[in-house]
C-alpha cells in the first residue's frame, strides 16, 4: 500500500526502531528490496535521489514503483531523495511520489529554510510529506566527511520555520564507501531527539556496523538511507556471475536475489521487520 512518511516513521519513534529508505534506480532493485519488505512484513521507503537520475530518470521509474507500491500488503513510501531543485521535487510530486526530501544543506542557512518552507507548502497540496536537512553530512571519500554536526539550536530553529515532518541530521556519517571508521556523536543524537518533536533520519548508512545503527537507533533515529550497500551486493553476485560464465537473465537474477538478502539483513538489523 502506498503510504506516506508520517504513516510509518512516527510508530518508528515512538517504539525506537528504523525503517530502512532504499533508493532503486530500475525494477531489478525495485523487486529486490520490495520482496525483502514482503518476506520480513516490513514497512519500507523506496527512493530515488536526485543525483542518481542519470540511472533513471523519474519519467521512466515512477509509473513502476508507485504501481508496486500500491499493489505491496506491506505499507510502502515512494519517497524523492535529497531533491536538490524545486523544480524536481515538484516533478516527482505530480509523477505521483508521497514523499519528497528538499536538500538544502549546502545553502546558507536562510535560503534552506525559505526555499524548504516553500516545498513544505507545494507537498501539502499532493497530500505529501517532506523530509529536511539541517547540518551536513558530506562524502566518505572527502577529508571533512563530518564537516558540520548539526547544532540542537539551529534543528528546532529550522522546524519551527519550515514545518518538515521529518529531519535528516549530520552527527558524524557520510555518504559513499567509508574510508575510515566514521566517529558518530551519539551525545548530539540524543539532544536533538530531545529537543524536537519529529522523526530524525540518518543518510550515509551503508558501511556502518551493526552496533553503529543499534546505538544511532537506540539514540533516535527512526529512518536509515541505504544505497552504497545494496550496489556492493549487487556488484559482487554479477562478479560472481561473470567468472562462472553466467548469461545475462541468470546473473540478473543472481543480483536481485542479493540486493534482495542484504536489504532483508538491513530491516532485520533497524528492527522493523514484523512491523508491517
Amino acid at each position: 500500500m502506498l503510504v506516506n512518511l508520517n504513516s510509518v516513521l512516527e510508530h518508528a519513534r515512538k517504539e525506537k526502531y528504523a525503517v530502512g529508505l532504499f533508493n532503486t534506480t530500475d525494477t531489478d532493485m525495485l523487486q529486490a528490496v520490495l520482496d525483502a519488505a514482503e518476506e520480513t512484513r516490513s514497512p519500507v521507503i523506496i527512493g530515488t535521489a536526485e543525483i542518481l537520475l542519470p540511472y533513471g530518470e523519474l519519467k521512466l521509474i515512477a509509473p513502476s514503483v508507485i504501481a508496486a507500491a500500491r499493489r505491496a500488503t506491506v505499507p510502502v513510501v515512494v519517497h524523492y531523495d535529497h531533491g536538490l531543485t524545486a523544480g524536481r521535487c515538484a516533478e516527482a510530486l505530480e509523477l505521483g511520489f508521497s514523499s519528497v526530501m528538499f536538500d538544502g544543506s549546502v545553502k546558507d542557512y536562510a535560503a534552506n529554510i525559505a526555499e524548504t518552507r516553500e516545498i513544505v507548502r507545494l507537498a501539502r497540496s499532493f497530500g505529501a510529506t517532506v523530509e529536511g536537512e539541517i547540518g551536513h553530512v558530506g562524502n566518505a571519500d572527502c577529508a571533512s566527511a563530518a564537516d558540520r554536526y548539526t547544532t540542537v539550536e539551529e534543528a528546532a530553529d529550522y522546524l519551527l520555520k519550515t514545518g518538515v515532518d521529518a529531519l535528516a541530521v549530520a552527527i558524524g556519517t557520510a555518504h559513499g564507501v567509508y574510508k575510515s571508521k566514521p566517529q558518530l556523536n551519539l551525545q548530539r543524537l540524543e539532544e536533538l531527539r530531545a529537543a524536537v518533536n519529529v522523526p530524525l533520519v540518518l543518510h550515509g548508512g551503508s558501511g556502518l556496523s551493526a552496533d553503529d545503527f543499534r546505538n544511532c537507533i537506540a539514540a533516535g533515529i527512526s529512518k536509515v538511507n541505504i544505497f552504497t550497500d545494496l550496489c556492493l551486493a549487487g556488484d559482487a553476485a554479477m562478479a560472481e556471475c561473470v567468472k562462472n560464465g553466467a548469461g545475462y537473465l541468470e546473473t540478473r537474477n543472481a543480483k536481485v536475489r542479493a540486493i534482495k538478502a542484504a536489504a532483508a539483513e538491513k530491516m532485520k538489523l533497524f528492527g522493523c521487520a514484523g512491523r508491517a
